[in-house]
């Protein structure tokens, strides 16, 4: 795998829109100081714990008191998700990758991929940006409905996030699958779409880190609004990702928010016979289905999941979904940081609406450059 980018001279190639010029490098010491509000929560809300349940407890309720201990904590949580959701198929130690067409954007490769995301699975939803140079670069996976949408020709604005990124010196590997796919199939379905999804980013992981361009140990991943929950799910549930960013997915479950919709049998609410559930926010008519109403009964939340990236640092790129009260439960993670011996690990942005803003972009790209092309995430 290491030496296919280099084997890909005889692939034709073609001339496609020109970029930007690169934006302009910033060291480390002015980044982190640009970063350094998002950092802190609100007075209002610093040291507010919500009605969310530690995750500095065991299930048996003893209280989690070394670095040791959550390790043992943390594994236990993975347990319980994922066997709520459904166990992942083996991983993919060398997924299958076929490079199709390729263009050339300034100083930019862009690369249409075939690639094998789970056994037996393929797609051609995939673009693999690399910059010009002898690496090895930090690399992010960018998800989304659509992969062309993260490489800048979709239809919505400012979700370009490989584009941008790759402008900035990062491999970017953009993802796009449709919300309602189960594995291996409807009828045998026994993984919660989103979870499998989560699967997905983890070998695109795999395919970045198998290339000679890139730095193993310097892989993030990012998405918006529906790919805000993947994102979240995918670094949450694999701990190979050095960093992540959630753009307005709903980092709680909120039944006050019809976006915020983990329940649907497309995310978390996958149940067999249950396909006549009327979507929306559940109600005596249309009760919570699948692994959804198994975490509402048990007072689960994603706060536990959130606490499952400790020490690895994310942001939240809040807006309409994930407002500033959204440090309640941020604040479980913050205090698992603490144990652990980390700070600022745990960031968030806010903006009024869902839409990312140039501004809230650009924070989340810093973010980036900070712990990944500056090595901060150790």
């Amino acid at each position: 795998m290491r030496t296919l980018l280099s084997a890909l001279a005889a692939i034709p190639l073609i001339a496609c829109a020109v970029v930007a010029d690169d934006p302009a490098p910033a060291d480390a010491e002015a980044i982190a100081k640009k970063l350094a509000p998002y950092f802190k929560p609100p007075e209002e809300f610093k040291d507010q714990w919500g009605d969310y349940r530690s995750p500095l407890k065991f299930a048996d309720g003893t209280a989690v008191k070394t670095p040791e201990d959550w390790q043992k904590r943390r594994q236990e949580i993975l347990k319980n998700w994922h066997g709520l959701m459904g166990e992942w198929p083996p991983l993919l130690e060398k997924p299958k990758v076929e490079f199709l067409e390729k263009e050339r954007c300034d100083n930019l490769t862009q690369h249409h991929l075939r690639i094998e995301v789970a056994p037996k699975k393929t797609t051609e939803d995939a673009y693999l940006l690399v910059p010009d140079g002898k690496g090895p670069f930090p690399a992010v996976v960018v998800v989304f409905y659509d992969a062309k949408t993260g490489i800048g020709q979709g239809k919505a604005e400012r979700r370009d996030f490989a584009l941008q990124l790759a402008k900035r010196g990062f491999v970017a590997l953009s993802l796009g699958s449709a919300p309602e796919t189960y594995y291996p199939d409807k009828a045998s379905c026994n993984l919660q779409p989103l979870s499998f999804h989560a699967y997905e980013a983890a070998t695109c992981h795999t395919i970045l880190a198998n290339l000679e361009q890139v730095d193993a140990k310097r892989i993030g991943v990012v998405g918006h609004s529906y790919g805000g929950k993947w994102a979240m799910f995918a670094s949450c549930l694999y701990d190979k990702f050095a960093c992540a960013a959630w753009s307005d997915g709903g980092i709680v479950f909120d039944e006050k928010r019809g976006n915020v919709n983990y329940w649907e049998r497309w995310y978390l609410g996958f149940e067999r016979g249950t396909e006549d559930r009327k979507p929306g926010i559940p109600n005596e008519k249309h009760p919570r289905t699948g692994s959804y109403k198994k975490m509402i009964e048990e007072g689960r939340d994603l706060h536990e999941l959130h606490a499952l990236m400790a020490p690895r640092p994310f942001l939240v790129s809040g807006g309409s979904e994930d407002f500033p009260e959204r440090w309640k439960a941020l604040n479980h993670t913050i205090a698992v940081n603490k144990l652990l011996g980390k700070t600022d690990r745990v960031a968030m942005t806010n903006r009024k609406g869902h839409e990312p803003t140039p501004e809230s972009n650009e924070a989340m790209y810093l973010f980036f450059e900070y712990f990944l092309k500056h090595g901060k995430a150790k």
